[in-house]
Protein backbone atom coordinates (compact mmCIF):
# COMPACT_ATOMS: atom_id res chain seq x y z
CA UNK A 1 0.00 0.00 0.00
CA UNK A 2 1.61 3.41 -1.05
CA UNK A 3 1.63 5.78 1.61
CA UNK A 4 0.01 9.73 1.30
CA UNK A 5 4.08 10.54 -0.12
CA UNK A 6 4.23 8.13 -2.48
CA UNK A 7 0.51 8.88 -3.95
CA UNK A 8 1.05 12.61 -3.50
CA UNK A 9 4.62 12.47 -5.85
CA UNK A 10 2.76 10.59 -8.34
CA UNK A 11 -0.22 12.93 -8.47
CA UNK A 12 1.89 15.88 -9.13
CA UNK A 13 3.53 13.72 -12.14
CA UNK A 14 0.40 12.77 -13.55
CA UNK A 15 -0.48 16.08 -13.45
CA UNK A 16 2.64 17.41 -15.04
CA UNK A 17 1.91 15.10 -17.67
CA UNK A 18 -1.96 16.65 -18.30
CA UNK A 19 0.21 19.72 -18.05
CA UNK A 20 2.61 19.29 -20.71
CA UNK A 21 -0.33 18.56 -22.38
CA UNK A 22 -2.16 22.03 -23.01
CA UNK A 23 0.80 24.09 -21.63
CA UNK A 24 1.89 24.69 -25.54
CA UNK A 25 -1.90 24.51 -26.76
CA UNK A 26 -2.69 27.52 -29.44
CA UNK A 27 -5.73 29.50 -27.23
CA UNK A 28 -8.32 28.65 -30.35
CA UNK A 29 -7.11 24.46 -29.37
CA UNK A 30 -8.55 24.86 -26.21
CA UNK A 31 -12.11 25.26 -27.42
CA UNK A 32 -12.06 21.79 -29.44
CA UNK A 33 -14.90 19.09 -28.40
CA UNK A 34 -13.52 16.66 -26.21
CA UNK A 35 -15.47 12.81 -26.04
CA UNK A 36 -17.25 13.83 -22.70
CA UNK A 37 -20.62 15.25 -24.25
CA UNK A 38 -20.52 19.55 -24.14
CA UNK A 39 -16.70 19.81 -22.56
CA UNK A 40 -13.69 21.19 -24.41
CA UNK A 41 -10.33 20.73 -23.31
CA UNK A 42 -10.91 24.17 -21.73
CA UNK A 43 -13.68 22.68 -19.59
CA UNK A 44 -11.94 19.67 -18.98
CA UNK A 45 -8.88 21.34 -17.16
CA UNK A 46 -11.22 23.78 -15.01
CA UNK A 47 -13.13 21.02 -13.93
CA UNK A 48 -9.55 19.70 -12.01
CA UNK A 49 -9.25 23.15 -10.75
CA UNK A 50 -12.64 23.58 -9.80
CA UNK A 51 -12.86 20.16 -8.21
CA UNK A 52 -9.22 20.88 -6.72
CA UNK A 53 -10.75 23.97 -5.10
CA UNK A 54 -13.58 21.86 -3.16
CA UNK A 55 -10.95 19.38 -1.92
CA UNK A 56 -9.24 22.65 -0.11
CA UNK A 57 -12.05 23.72 1.07
CA UNK A 58 -13.13 20.11 2.30
CA UNK A 59 -8.96 19.59 3.68
CA UNK A 60 -8.84 23.08 5.04
CA UNK A 61 -12.25 23.80 6.73
CA UNK A 62 -14.19 20.73 6.97
CA UNK A 63 -17.23 22.25 8.51
CA UNK A 64 -17.92 24.18 5.56
CA UNK A 65 -18.06 21.44 3.39
CA UNK A 66 -21.76 20.44 4.16
CA UNK A 67 -22.96 23.49 2.30
CA UNK A 68 -21.27 22.52 -0.76
CA UNK A 69 -22.76 18.70 -0.62
CA UNK A 70 -26.35 20.90 -0.22
CA UNK A 71 -25.35 22.90 -3.42
CA UNK A 72 -24.47 20.00 -5.33
CA UNK A 73 -27.46 18.03 -3.96
CA UNK A 74 -29.64 21.13 -4.87
CA UNK A 75 -28.33 21.69 -8.25
CA UNK A 76 -28.00 18.64 -10.60
CA UNK A 77 -25.21 21.09 -12.79
CA UNK A 78 -23.19 22.14 -10.01
CA UNK A 79 -20.35 19.96 -11.24
CA UNK A 80 -21.06 21.14 -15.01
CA UNK A 81 -21.62 24.76 -13.87
CA UNK A 82 -18.23 24.57 -11.88
CA UNK A 83 -16.42 23.39 -15.32
CA UNK A 84 -18.16 25.88 -17.92
CA UNK A 85 -17.43 29.05 -15.41
CA UNK A 86 -13.80 28.31 -15.63
CA UNK A 87 -13.74 27.37 -18.67
CA UNK A 88 -14.82 31.22 -19.86
CA UNK A 89 -10.85 32.05 -18.18
CA UNK A 90 -8.22 32.94 -20.61
CA UNK A 91 -5.86 29.55 -21.05
CA UNK A 92 -3.08 31.04 -19.31
CA UNK A 93 -5.14 32.15 -16.36
CA UNK A 94 -6.77 28.52 -16.51
CA UNK A 95 -4.11 27.07 -16.22
CA UNK A 96 -2.47 29.19 -13.75
CA UNK A 97 -5.31 28.64 -12.01
CA UNK A 98 -5.00 24.67 -12.05
CA UNK A 99 -1.21 24.90 -11.02
CA UNK A 100 -1.84 26.87 -7.96
CA UNK A 101 -4.66 24.36 -7.02
CA UNK A 102 -3.10 21.71 -7.55
CA UNK A 103 0.19 22.84 -5.23
CA UNK A 104 -1.92 24.09 -2.77
CA UNK A 105 -4.15 21.11 -1.89
CA UNK A 106 -1.27 18.48 -1.98
CA UNK A 107 -0.23 20.62 1.15
CA UNK A 108 -3.16 20.98 2.80
CA UNK A 109 -3.43 17.17 2.52
CA UNK A 110 0.02 16.33 3.84
CA UNK A 111 -1.51 18.61 6.77
CA UNK A 112 -4.10 16.83 7.56
CA UNK A 113 -4.03 15.20 10.98
CA UNK A 114 -3.44 11.49 11.06
CA UNK A 115 -6.75 9.21 11.67
CA UNK A 116 -8.79 12.44 10.15
CA UNK A 117 -11.15 11.46 7.51
CA UNK A 118 -11.85 14.07 4.96
CA UNK A 119 -15.33 14.68 3.78
CA UNK A 120 -16.40 14.45 -0.04
CA UNK A 121 -19.57 14.43 -2.25
CA UNK A 122 -19.04 10.69 -1.46
CA UNK A 123 -18.29 8.88 1.68
CA UNK A 124 -15.42 11.01 3.79
CA UNK A 125 -11.79 10.15 2.53
CA UNK A 126 -8.42 9.74 4.28
CA UNK A 127 -5.98 12.37 2.82
CA UNK A 128 -4.17 9.39 1.11
CA UNK A 129 -7.58 8.10 -0.44
CA UNK A 130 -8.67 11.77 -1.24
CA UNK A 131 -5.19 12.01 -3.31
CA UNK A 132 -6.00 8.69 -5.02
CA UNK A 133 -9.53 10.07 -6.01
CA UNK A 134 -7.50 13.06 -7.16
CA UNK A 135 -5.10 11.03 -9.08
CA UNK A 136 -8.06 9.19 -11.05
CA UNK A 137 -9.87 12.24 -11.93
CA UNK A 138 -6.49 13.74 -13.46
CA UNK A 139 -5.59 10.67 -15.38
CA UNK A 140 -9.77 10.47 -16.54
CA UNK A 141 -9.82 14.09 -17.79
CA UNK A 142 -5.96 13.37 -19.09
CA UNK A 143 -7.43 10.85 -21.09
CA UNK A 144 -10.32 12.82 -22.72
CA UNK A 145 -8.15 15.51 -23.35
CA UNK A 146 -5.11 13.31 -24.75
CA UNK A 147 -8.27 11.71 -27.07
CA UNK A 148 -9.20 14.72 -28.17
CA UNK A 149 -5.61 15.32 -29.72
CA UNK A 150 -5.08 12.07 -30.98
CA UNK A 151 -1.83 11.27 -28.48
CA UNK A 152 -0.80 7.91 -27.00
CA UNK A 153 -0.09 8.23 -23.41
CA UNK A 154 2.49 5.45 -22.62
CA UNK A 155 1.18 3.52 -19.62
CA UNK A 156 2.69 3.78 -16.07
CA UNK A 157 2.96 2.68 -13.04
CA UNK A 158 0.79 5.54 -11.77
CA UNK A 159 -2.37 3.08 -13.01
CA UNK A 160 -2.03 1.21 -9.68
CA UNK A 161 -3.32 4.06 -7.51
CA UNK A 162 -6.28 4.02 -10.16
CA UNK A 163 -6.73 0.53 -10.10
CA UNK A 164 -6.88 0.08 -6.41
CA UNK A 165 -9.55 2.91 -5.99
CA UNK A 166 -11.58 1.56 -8.89
CA UNK A 167 -11.11 -1.75 -7.12
CA UNK A 168 -12.02 0.21 -3.24
CA UNK A 169 -15.29 2.09 -5.30
CA UNK A 170 -16.96 -1.77 -6.20
CA UNK A 171 -19.55 -1.02 -3.65
CA UNK A 172 -20.05 2.10 -4.38
CA UNK A 173 -20.90 1.91 -7.80
CA UNK A 174 -23.74 -0.75 -6.94
CA UNK A 175 -24.86 1.39 -4.35
CA UNK A 176 -25.44 4.39 -6.97
CA UNK A 177 -27.61 2.10 -9.34
CA UNK A 178 -29.26 0.83 -6.61
CA UNK A 179 -28.11 -2.71 -6.88
CA UNK A 180 -26.98 -4.31 -3.49
CA UNK A 181 -23.51 -4.83 -3.82
CA UNK A 182 -22.53 -8.43 -3.73
CA UNK A 183 -21.37 -10.18 -0.24
CA UNK A 184 -18.63 -11.93 -1.63
CA UNK A 185 -15.14 -10.19 -2.94
CA UNK A 186 -13.68 -10.84 -5.79
CA UNK A 187 -10.61 -11.08 -7.17
CA UNK A 188 -8.96 -9.21 -9.57
CA UNK A 189 -5.86 -9.85 -11.13
CA UNK A 190 -4.24 -7.01 -13.86
CA UNK A 191 -1.40 -6.75 -16.00
CA UNK A 192 0.81 -4.09 -15.23
CA UNK A 193 2.60 -1.69 -17.36
CA UNK A 194 5.58 -2.93 -16.60
CA UNK A 195 4.58 -6.72 -16.91
CA UNK A 196 4.08 -7.40 -13.31
CA UNK A 197 0.27 -8.83 -11.68
CA UNK A 198 -1.46 -6.67 -9.14
CA UNK A 199 -3.96 -8.80 -7.71
CA UNK A 200 -6.96 -7.34 -5.10
CA UNK A 201 -9.42 -9.60 -3.07
CA UNK A 202 -8.80 -13.16 -1.90
CA UNK A 203 -7.25 -16.00 -4.47
CA UNK A 204 -10.05 -18.40 -3.21
CA UNK A 205 -13.20 -15.81 -4.82
CA UNK A 206 -15.05 -17.68 -7.15
CA UNK A 207 -15.23 -14.57 -9.46
CA UNK A 208 -12.83 -12.93 -10.63
CA UNK A 209 -11.76 -10.30 -13.23
CA UNK A 210 -8.28 -10.34 -15.32
CA UNK A 211 -7.07 -8.36 -17.72
CA UNK A 212 -4.75 -5.13 -18.82
CA UNK A 213 -4.37 -2.61 -15.84
CA UNK A 214 -5.18 0.53 -18.15
CA UNK A 215 -8.11 -1.13 -19.81
CA UNK A 216 -9.63 -2.00 -16.03
CA UNK A 217 -8.37 1.82 -15.65
CA UNK A 218 -10.38 3.10 -18.47
CA UNK A 219 -13.43 1.19 -17.59
CA UNK A 220 -13.91 2.31 -13.95
CA UNK A 221 -13.06 5.70 -15.17
CA UNK A 222 -15.75 5.44 -17.94
CA UNK A 223 -13.32 6.23 -20.66
CA UNK A 224 -13.68 2.70 -22.59
CA UNK A 225 -16.84 0.52 -23.08
CA UNK A 226 -15.95 -3.31 -21.64
CA UNK A 227 -16.41 -4.50 -24.77
CA UNK A 228 -13.91 -2.53 -26.21
CA UNK A 229 -10.89 -4.30 -23.87
CA UNK A 230 -9.22 -6.82 -23.07
CA UNK A 231 -11.33 -7.99 -19.79
CA UNK A 232 -12.59 -11.04 -18.80
CA UNK A 233 -14.82 -11.62 -16.05
CA UNK A 234 -15.68 -14.93 -14.36
CA UNK A 235 -19.55 -14.68 -12.51
CA UNK A 236 -22.65 -12.66 -13.56
CA UNK A 237 -21.76 -10.09 -10.71
CA UNK A 238 -18.55 -9.33 -12.26
CA UNK A 239 -19.78 -9.22 -16.03
CA UNK A 240 -22.37 -6.52 -13.90
CA UNK A 241 -19.44 -4.63 -12.39
CA UNK A 242 -18.45 -3.89 -15.72
CA UNK A 243 -21.19 -2.39 -16.59
CA UNK A 244 -21.42 -0.15 -13.65
CA UNK A 245 -17.89 0.63 -12.25
CA UNK A 246 -17.66 4.24 -11.21
CA UNK A 247 -14.61 5.35 -9.68
CA UNK A 248 -15.60 8.78 -9.45
CA UNK A 249 -18.74 10.75 -7.50
CA UNK A 250 -21.33 11.74 -8.48
CA UNK A 251 -24.79 10.27 -10.45
CA UNK A 252 -24.34 7.52 -12.33
CA UNK A 253 -22.29 8.49 -15.44
CA UNK A 254 -22.94 7.07 -18.99
CA UNK A 255 -19.74 5.89 -20.46
CA UNK A 256 -18.73 5.70 -23.32
CA UNK A 257 -20.22 3.81 -26.63
CA UNK A 258 -18.62 0.66 -27.53
CA UNK A 259 -16.32 1.17 -30.72
CA UNK A 260 -16.11 4.63 -30.05
CA UNK A 261 -12.46 4.73 -30.18
CA UNK A 262 -11.15 1.78 -32.48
Amino acid sequence: MADLGAILDDLAAESGELDGLVAALPAAEWSRPTPAAGWTIAHQIAHLAWTDDEALIAANRPAEFPAEVEKALADPGFVDTGAEEGSGLPPGELLDRWRRGRAELAAALAAVPEGTKVPWFGPPMSPASMGSARMMETWAHGQDVADTLGVHREPTGRLWHIARFGVRTRDFAFGLNSLAPPAEEFRVELTAPDGDTWTFGPATATQRLTGGALDFCLVVTQRRHPADTDLRPEGEDVRRWLGIAQAFAGPPGSGREAGQFT
